[in-house]
């Protein structure tokens, strides 16, 4: 076990800071990423995140990706840290996701000068875009599949999103939609344009218009409706090796039938199989019509209806499913994803009006009346869905008047439907847009990366390898004018007023360049980390003597040698304290440049209270109010003052 295990078994960040500070300078990021036991090669930082340490794998997290300098190099954990686990964002995704903004934030660096009111910005996400072996990295598949809006706001994320997406994706993603939208446009050409086309004088169409029509129809079911099936086959036979299912109830569903375009696809799938079979131009092949491909004869009579309202689902869910488009737009995507968040407040709307309307219009058949837009449950909810749509004429509510009873229900329905039930739809969205609003952007960057994902095995490789060396990842990035730092990153000139930094978030040294060298000793722990000791010291001497003042002891002033005490019993002790101790007294111990005098009023309460715990709280509060106007070193000396007299 080392002392890094040690540290991370418990938990401790502060552990940790020290037992790295031990390593050398060229060996530090090893220390937390790779033991040797025997023939294997354990990383404690994984251990860490597996055993839940999660206070110690963030301590590992900050010390990998804090920036080092001495005059010779920079010293930077991220290409270890990837090449040592190349999945640590996958891994973060599913057991430590509150880690995730931690890894983010160290691969960001800011300058602390401005240059002409711009700020220098340098962002590390050579990892996040380059793979191991070159390949397109799955971070971003990764963090969409964690769902989580904020993390992928994050400016780390975004700009490598925004940059695959403007650079590569787009234009595959555009190359793909326009097989589909140029199916729409056939479709449409043949079921509104050519369908709706005027006869001519003997009640015949033109041949052209119907050997357009037939060009049109064989179209949509080989190239559409052909391709549609393909994709479904091979994907669910993807699913079946894969075991990629979820279950409903116990029948097992392929998991891309989980994601709303998947079914929509199916869906279109389903009605293009039945259009061919009550298609009017396959039923009137063969038959006496007067041309090859009419669509109007005696055997395609009876299916023209279900084959017109199959073309409306049909055109439908064309248009559903074209609404990918608005990805090209974050805000149009926004807008698009609080539709789809809205759209099962507004169902359950419906569905609580369509039973009040079914519950009225039996009440309404029962009663003894002869109205005849109310004479039986048809008409009735017929009726009462015109009024919840405002088309309920007012020649109609004036022959409710000749029914007191009639006129008396439909009052109640209304003021039960128009009343409350809308003014709850209101408040239902106005809720749940207030709940997704400060996150819909979120979930259009994740609908976003989802689509890159999808798209990126479609990007031909030479394309990718452009891409790739245009970026110049493995050139060093410029910390400052003349100051070339370290490679993997990309610079961005941000507004100075975007991120405020006043600190240089490199820390460098002077003294031994040597890798074999540690780094300062101030860089493991600092000043605080003394004054939480001391605060701990004084917590416990405070409970302690609390303690036997409480039960009436005898030791406060009893013991030759006493510190407090000349040898009497009870509280007697503090009567004896010396009364040198003014507030005149330096404090002990303390070198010239940090020596205060005793703040007035510490020494009174020794001589003057009765106990123990209250001198305690005295002494306490006094040296709050006294330490706010001292430095540090002073405070610390306070608090040695505090321990002596105590």
């Amino acid at each position: 076990s080392t002392i890094v295990m040690r540290a991370i078994n418990a938990n401790s960040a502060k552990q940790l800071k020290k037992a790295v500070g031990c390593a050398p300078r060229g060996k530090r990021a090893l220390w937390t990423l790779s033991v040797q036991v025997g023939t294997q090669s354990i990383s404690p930082f994984m251990w860490a995140i597996e055993t839940g340490s999660l206070e110690a794998a963030k301590a590992i997290i900050v010390d990998l990706l804090t920036i080092r300098a001495d005059r010779d190099r920079y010293y930077y954990g991220m290409d270890i840290l990837f090449e040592r686990h190349p999945d640590v964002m996958r891994r973060l995704c599913t057991d430590a996701p509150a880690l995730l903004p931690t890894l983010l934030d160290g691969l960001v660096w800011r300058s602390r000068t401005t240059e002409n009111g711009r700020r220098r910005v340098n962002y590390y996400v050579k990892h996040l875009i380059v793979g191991v072996e070159g390949e397109f990295s799955n971070a971003i598949g990764w963090i969409t599949d964690n769902k989580e809006p904020k993390i992928v706001c994050h400016p780390v994320m975004a700009l490598v999103t925004d940059m695959l997406w403007s650079e590569v994706a787009l234009r595959s993603f555009l190359l793909s939609k326009a097989w589909f939208l140029l199916t729409i446009l056939v479709f449409s050409l043949s079921h509104v344009v050519l369908n709706k086309t005027q006869p001519d004088s003997e009640g015949f169409l033109s041949d052209d218009v119907l050997v357009l029509n037939a060009v049109c129809t064989g179209f949509i079911y080989i190239c559409s409706m052909g391709q549609q099936v393909k994709s479904h086959a091979f994907a669910t036979v993807e699913a079946i090796r894969g075991k990629d299912f979820f279950w409903y109830k116990s029948f097992p569903i392929p998991a891309y039938l989980g994601d709303w375009q998947g079914a929509a696809s199916l869906a279109l799938t389903v009605v293009l199989i039945f259009m061919l079979g009550f298609d009017p131009l396959l039923h009137c092949l063969g038959s006496d019509a007067d041309h090859l491909f009419a669509e109007h004869c005696a055997g395609a009579d009876h299916i023209r209806g279900v084959y017109s309202l199959l073309s409306s689902a049909a055109m439908l869910l064309y248009f559903l499913l074209i609404t990918d488009l608005s990805v090209l737009s974050t805000r149009v995507s926004a807008y698009v994803l609080v539709c789809g968040w809205l759209l099962p407040e507004v169902l359950l709307s419906l569905c609580g009006m369509s039973f009040f309307i079914v519950g009225f219009a039996c009440a309404i058949s029962t009663l003894d009346q002869a109205d005849p837009d109310f004479a039986d449950i048809a008409q009735s909810a017929l009726q009462l869905a015109k009024i919840v749509l405002v088309m309920f004429s007012g020649e109609n509510y004036d022959e409710l008047q000749k029914f007191p009873a009639l006129m008396f229900a439909v009052a109640s329905f209304m003021v039960i439907s128009v009343v409350f039930l809308l003014n709850l739809l209101i408040a239902q969205l106005a809720c749940a847009y207030q709940a997704i609003y400060l996150d819909m952007v979120g979930y259009a960057r994740l609908n976003r990366g989802k689509i890159i994902t999808e798209t990126m095995p479609s990007v031909t490789e030479a394309r990718w390898e452009s891409f790739v060396e245009r970026l110049k990842l493995d050139v060093p990035v410029e910390f400052g004018e003349g100051d070339m730092g370290l490679p993997g990153g990309i610079q961005v000139m941000e507004p100075a007023s975007a991120n405020i930094t006043t600190v240089d978030a490199i820390r460098r040294f002077g003294g031994s360049t040597s890798p074999d060298a540690q780094w300062s000793h101030e860089d493991g722990y600092d000043d605080e980390d003394k004054f939480e000791r001391l605060e701990k010291i004084i917590d416990k001497a405070m409970k302690r003597l609390s303690k036997s003042s409480g039960a009436g002891g005898q030791g406060l002033g009893s013991g030759s040698g006493s510190a407090l005490g000349s040898g009497r019993s009870g509280n007697s002790g503090i009567d004896s304290v010396d009364s040198s101790n003014s507030a005149s007294k330096e404090l002990p111990g303390c070198p010239r440049p940090f020596r205060h005098e005793v703040p007035d009023g510490w020494a009174d309460p020794l001589r003057t209270t009765g106990s123990a715990s209250a001198v305690l709280t005295n002494l306490h509060l006094g040296h709050s109010a006294w330490c706010s106007r001292l430095g540090r070193p002073a405070r610390v000396h306070m608090h040695v003052y505090m321990c002596a007299q105590l």
